[in-house]
């Protein structure tokens, strides 16, 4: 394989340079690959990356080698690459903004494995239009993570608010809510926090929202982090970096009992038929707010409190 290879894509020209470079040397995965990869999902990709602050998880030689994660955009990266400039503490921070395939793939011939997406749109970067739910097992048993996953689902319903699967492509499970853009991102976490509080506190043997792995005692961590101002997520399709190349993809909730499902289930060589699938499509196009939700929430806090 040529160590460069000019890719055309749209009205862009893409030099992947050391382009036979093995990112996942197990898997004999290239750089290539990997742009090959994000080239084929960008059609299901790019909608939930458009618009959004990034920060680029970079591995220039492989998931052997040393990682980096990058907020300030490079200054030699393209000019018609898109760039958005955001508070951060005690400054500002540009960021690439990826709204187009071309991009997509020049991040990946920069050895960026994994784009990692804020969860609000850099024309308002303080009012989130996604609220996500990592849940994060003690172990690599997938079980808790399953009914994890179902429990939380039936408290959001008990909320009115619809959600979203997705394989992480690492350890568990991300859950994703779509707002309205109407909420402080501390608001949101505010809101992200009681929520997995009352989850725990209904099942407390097996769920946690301690961050001391020391003090979870073996329960799941349901945790809300991510949902604070600049924080990011992977994308759905983004690869991780570890063996196998996985990948993270979207699901039907339906699918959440099938015995093959794994937080690695599907990777960049094993795909499938979840390109044909829309899992998410069914979501309200119009996300919700949490006012109301809140509302609810507290009263299911009190009369549970009060049942206990």
């Amino acid at each position: 394989m040529s160590p460069e290879v000019e890719l055309r894509i749209g009205r862009r020209k893409v030099n992947v340079k050391r382009a036979d470079k093995k990112l996942f040397p197990q898997d004999g995965i290239t750089k290539a690959d990997l742009a090959e990869h994000y080239r084929r999902v960008a059609p299901r990709m790019l909608p939930e990356l458009r618009g959004r602050p990034l920060m680029l998880e970079r591995m220039p030689d492989g998931i052997d080698g040393d990682r980096f994660y990058q907020k300030e955009v490079s200054g030699y990266f393209p000019d018609w690459i898109r760039r958005a400039t955001v508070d951060k503490e005690g400054g500002k921070v540009t960021h690439v903004v990826c709204d187009d395939t071309a991009t997509l793939v020049y991040l990946a011939g920069q050895a960026c494995i994994t784009p990692h997406r804020w969860l609000s749109r850099a024309d308002e970067p303080r009012q989130p239009d996604r609220l996500v739910f990592d849940l994060d097992p003690p172990a690599d048993d997938f079980e808790p993570v399953r009914r994890a996953a179902h429990r939380l689902h039936e408290l959001l319903e008990e909320l009115d608010l619809p959600s979203g699967l997705m394989t992480t492509g690492s350890r568990g499970l991300h859950v994703v809510v779509p707002l309205n853009r109407r909420h402080d991102a501390d608001d949101v976490l505010a809101f992200a926090r009681a929520t997995a509080r009352t989850l725990a506190s209904r099942y407390e043997r097996e769920l946690t929202t301690e961050p001391r792995k020391d003090a979870r005692k073996g329960r799941l961590y349901l945790d809300v982090a991510r949902n604070g101002y600049a924080q990011t997520v992977v994308a759905p399709f983004g690869v991780r970096s570890r063996p196998g190349a996985p990948v993270a993809v979207p699901l039907d909730w339906d699918e959440l009992d099938d015995p093959e499902l794994a937080a690695r289930r599907w990777t960049v060589t094993d795909l499938g038929d979840r390109l044909e699938k829309d899992p998410w499509a069914r979501l309200a196009r119009h996300g919700h707010g949490v006012t109301a939700a809140n509302r609810r929430l507290q009263g299911l806090a009190q009369s549970e409190g009060g049942a206990k």
